[in-house]
């Protein structure tokens, strides 16, 4: 039997440049984007607007996932399935990430240009990050070489993140000619990053020239009838709603709660996460994959529980730092384990229909999960338009001081108590998923085989 591949430090940066880029362009748009609605264009004063903008954004948003994912799984180009993608979309998303901060004004004129810009960006973020997620798992099957590339991957969308709470915390209260500055700087920078992580890999053609696309429908049934890949969707989709909430919501525990800068919260939150993400390997090979993500999300639910609770006057701030602690030790879990859990999804899909599929899933997953990102934003706007919170003003805007305690109780909620409790919910979800000890040790067992047998399968074809 062949070795697996496996990859060097070096490889692992490369392969983390995309990420990073990714991160950082994304990072400042799941940062800045649901204050920059709520309070720097006003829109709490029309809440009707954002959620209008997000019906519609979420449709887009959840559509293009599944339909782009079968796309990329049935290309079958001679220069690949996935990077050519990669490469295509990421001008657009620099591009779309620019515009949106040169929002016009004026209520209609706002909801065109917020529509448009986003959809065409999450549209190129799709395109980008889905083939990018199902590239990995196709260029090793080792489990371990996936940890690896995915941590270092991970340990530069965490740096890009910072960087996304940094860079606009720089400048947003300076002037927006500045903010704007910086999100062309970033938008340029992010997409070359993507760009270059292209041209560093290659994809093996066995999955193009040897597997055989299942015909659609029959695609669609197999992907809902793993057990595995709904029970990860599901846990995922309470992932995917705490993180967009959390990165939306830090700046209002500075502007409005600690009333402070957003640094020592950044640090609070991060740096247990760049700790925890080199301990995952040594967690997993005690408790494995699953085990080790369900334990972390139930950590990081009691973080944010008790962030809620620290969060009240009574107590003294620094324990909000020390909530913040132990939730972003939490947060491994899902920042990189979840990925390792579709990748596991997918090598027991291959066995059971002879074809790589790993775009199906990740897009269906998106069409799942998606929604959760609009309803990072609703929640926030529907807690505070009935709260009385008081948008920022002046030139440049600042935090209206004080707000009403309905408010501070709002932001209390969606910070802190609302994505807990999905937190334990998602931990408990993972109780069923089936990959686990024995049986998924006989599936990679199995899975090396198949991929023996599809390169020489592949020798054959460029023989004859």
């Amino acid at each position: 039997m062949e070795k697996t591949p496996t990859f060097s430090t070096g490889q692992r940066l490369n392969w983390a440049m995309a990420s990073f880029g990714g991160s950082l362009i994304n990072g400042i748009y799941g940062a800045l984007l649901p204050i920059f609605y709520i309070d720097y264009l006003g829109l709490v004063e029309n809440a009707e607007i954002i959620y209008a903008i997000q019906v519609v954004y979420v449709f887009v948003n959840a559509l293009n996932d599944p339909i782009f994912g079968f796309i990329s799984d049935r290309t079958r180009s001679k220069r690949g399935r996935r990077i050519p993608y990669m490469r295509l979309a990421a001008p657009f998303l620099s591009l779309s990430f620019i515009l949106i901060w040169f929002s016009p004004s004026g209520n209609l004129e706002i909801f065109w240009w917020m529509v448009i810009m986003t959809c065409v960006y999450d549209t190129a973020y799709t395109i980008i990050f889905l083939v990018y997620s199902a590239l990995l798992p196709e260029i090793t099957e080792n489990e371990q070489e996936r940890q690896g590339m995915k941590i270092m991957a991970s340990f530069f969308n965490l740096i890009g993140m910072i960087l996304g709470f940094i860079i606009p915390d720089i400048f947003r209260n300076q002037s927006m000619f500045l903010l704007q500055m910086s999100m062309i700087a970033v938008g340029i920078l992010g997409g070359a990053l993507i760009m270059y992580t292209t041209y560093k890999f290659k994809e093996r053609p066995e999955f193009t020239r040897v597997d055989a696309p299942l015909p659609l429908f029959k695609a669609i049934v197999a992907t809902f009838s793993r057990k595995s890949f709904i029970v990860i969707v599901a846990a995922n989709f309470m992932a995917i709603l705490i993180q967009s909430l959390i990165i939306g919501s830090l700046f209002y525990i500075a502007d409005y709660i600690t009333i402070s800068s957003s640094l020592p919260l950044l640090l609070g939150i991060f740096l247990p996460l760049l700790f925890g993400i080199w301990i995952v390997p040594r967690l997993t090979k005690k408790w494995g994959v699953a085990h080790t993500n369900q334990y972390l999300l139930a950590l990081a639910g009691i973080g944010l529980i008790l962030l809620f609770i620290f969060t009240d006057t009574i107590f003294p701030s620094f324990l909000i730092y020390v909530s913040l602690v132990i939730a972003g030790f939490g947060f491994v879990g899902p920042l990189v384990l979840n990925d390792i859990m579709f990748f596991q999804v997918t090598d027991e899909d291959e066995l059971k229909t002879g074809v790589r599929r790993e775009a199906a899933f990740f897009g269906i997953n998106a069409l799942v999960t998606k929604p959760a990102q609009s309803l990072a934003i609703v929640i926030p706007t529907a807690l505070l338009a009935m709260s009385g919170f008081i948008p920022r003003s002046g030139n440049p805007p600042v935090p209206h001081l004080p707000q009403p305690v309905e408010a501070i109780l709002a932001i209390r909620l969606f910070i802190g108590l609302i994505p807990g409790i999905a937190l334990i919910i998602a931990s408990i979800i993972l109780i069923w998923y089936p990959l686990k000890g024995e049986h998924w040790a006989e599936i990679q067992q199995k899975i090396l085989i198949l991929h023996e047998e599809k390169a020489q399968k592949l020798k054959d074809l460029q023989r004859s």
